[in-house]
């Protein structure tokens, strides 16, 4: 099994950060430190430690939806001492990690498991899993703008894939309107990044689905356990 498959499912992070993790040499195979990507180890027979600590395979998958408040931001450790959003769960023993990643002012629908084959299939670009923003931006986007928005923009000296964009409320007094948003990439600040690039910078930001999975009545801050539908859907996916 690949080193960054294994650190996953024994709920250190995805893949992806796994693979951070190990190139900044953190991580002990048999007592040697390994920054090899790809490495392979047997589970049965070697030992991995990362940070000095021995891990193992989750006995038990967890899988919880939250409801992330502004505020917090979607990583495990923060050396800015910010608020991480592992905070806002309780009562959970096995190790968890937020798939994917919202940003510290943006609130909404975030999944948090220590599964790591389901991470990979929700987070990997080619499955182009769709997520659902509702974005309030300065000023009313005009139709050449919106036709940017749905056709590609550059950010970051690349150019977005085609999303999705409507206007479904309008704040005459306040020049400011509501988007419906849906992108299936997940690059860092996306959405803020888009809307800014047409010339209307987002004032809120919120995730309310991802693919078919809504975030619905839940409150901010609270979170839940998926329910067995729900996890079946995700790794139908």
């Amino acid at each position: 099994m690949r080193l960054q498959k294994f650190m996953a499912q024994c709920g250190v992070a995805s893949r992806r950060k796994s693979e951070s993790i190990i190139l900044e040499g953190n991580v002990k195979i048999n007592g040697r430190i390994v920054t090899k990507l790809g490495t392979k180890i047997d589970p049965k027979k070697d030992t991995v430690c990362v940070n000095n600590q021995i891990i193992k395979i989750e006995s038990k998958n967890v899988y919880i939806m939250l409801n992330k408040p502004k505020g917090y931001v979607t990583t495990l450790k923060d050396e800015k001492c910010r608020k991480i959003v592992t905070d806002l769960i309780s009562n959970i023993n096995e190790r968890i990690y937020p798939v994917g990643r919202l940003d510290k002012d943006t609130t909404g629908l975030l999944l948090l498991t220590n599964d790591g084959d389901l991470t990979y299939v929700l987070t990997h670009p080619s499955k182009e899993i769709i997520k659902r923003y509702i974005a309030r931006v300065e000023g009313v986007p005009n139709k050449s703008q919106l036709h940017q928005f749905r056709t590609g923009l550059k950010i970051d000296g690349q150019l977005t894939s085609p999303a999705k964009v409507n206007i479904i409320k309008q704040y005459k007094h306040r020049n400011e309107v509501l988007l419906d948003i849906r992108i299936h990439e997940g690059k860092n600040r996306q959405v803020r990044k888009m809307c800014q690039s047409i010339g209307h910078p987002v004032k809120r930001l919120k995730r309310i689905s991802i693919e078919q999975l809504e975030l619905g009545d839940l409150k901010v801050g609270d979170w839940r356990h998926l329910t067995l539908t729900e996890i079946n859907y995700l790794k139908s996916l």
